[in-house]
C-alpha cells in the first residue's frame, strides 16, 4: 500500500471514532441521568409514600435508598418487599406483615416493631439499635449473629397473630454461649 493510502485509512478511523463517540458524550453532558436511573424503584412504592400509610397494602414494593424515618406503617402489609439501604429510624411498624422482606441494610433505630411479623425475612446487615420488639415474630428470619444477641437481650412477648414468642422465634437459647472472636491487631 501507498503512503496516501495509509494516510486516508488512519484519517478515516480517526473521523468515524470522533463521528460516533462525540455525540454520545454531548449527550450524557445535556442529558443527566437523574438518580431514579441509578436506583430503580416500583413506581408503586414511590405512589405509596405520598399520603397515610397505616394499614395499607404495600406487598412486594420496593424502597431502596428510601427515608422513611417517623412513618407510620402500623398494619400495612409489606409482604414481600425489598428495602436496601433505607432508613427506617422512629417509624412504626405497629403489627405489620413484614413476611418475606428482603431488608439489606436498613436502619430500624428506635422503631416500634411491636407485633410485628418478620417470619422468612433476609434482614442481613440491618441495625435494630433500641427497637421495640414486644411480640414481633422472626421465625426463620436470617439476621447477623450481633443483631440476633441484641434483640435477644430484649426479646419479649409473643406475637398476636402468628402466636409465636419472640424469644423463640429469635431462636435465642442456642446463643447463651457465644462469644464473637475478637479482631487480630
Amino acid at each position: 500500500m501507498s503512503i496516501e493510502m495509509v494516510s486516508l485509512f488512519s484519517f478515516l478511523k480517526k473521523f468515524a471514532t470522533r463521528l460516533l463517540i462525540l455525540p454520545l458524550i454531548f449527550g450524557l453532558i445535556l442529558i443527566p441521568t437523574s438518580a431514579f436511573a441509578l436506583y430503580p424503584s416500583d413506581p408503586s412504592s414511590v405512589d405509596g409514600l405520598k399520603g397515610d400509610l397505616h394499614g395499607k397494602d404495600l406487598q412486594n414494593t420496593e424502597y431502596v435508598k428510601y427515608d422513611l424515618s417517623s412513618m407510620d406503617l402500623g398494619e400495612a402489609n409489606l409482604e414481600g418487599a425489598y428495602f436496601s439501604v433505607t432508613t427506617a429510624k422512629n417509624a412504626s411498624f405497629k403489627g405489620a406483615n413484614m413476611s418475606n422482606i428482603i431488608a439489606y441494610a436498613v436502619r430500624f433505630d428506635n422503631a416500634d416493631l411491636t407485633d410485628s411479623d418478620f417470619s422468612n425475612g433476609e434482614l442481613l446487615k440491618s441495625v435494630f439499635d433500641g427497637a421495640q420488639i414486644d411480640g414481633a415474630d422472626f421465625t426463620d428470619a436470617n439476621l447477623d449473629l450481633a443483631q440476633r444477641k441484641s434483640l435477644c437481650s430484649r426479646a419479649s412477648g409473643t406475637n398476636p397473630k402468628t402466636g409465636v414468642d419472640t424469644f423463640d422465634s429469635l431462636q435465642c437459647n442456642g446463643l447463651a454461649g457465644y462469644t464473637p472472636p475478637t479482631p487480630k491487631a
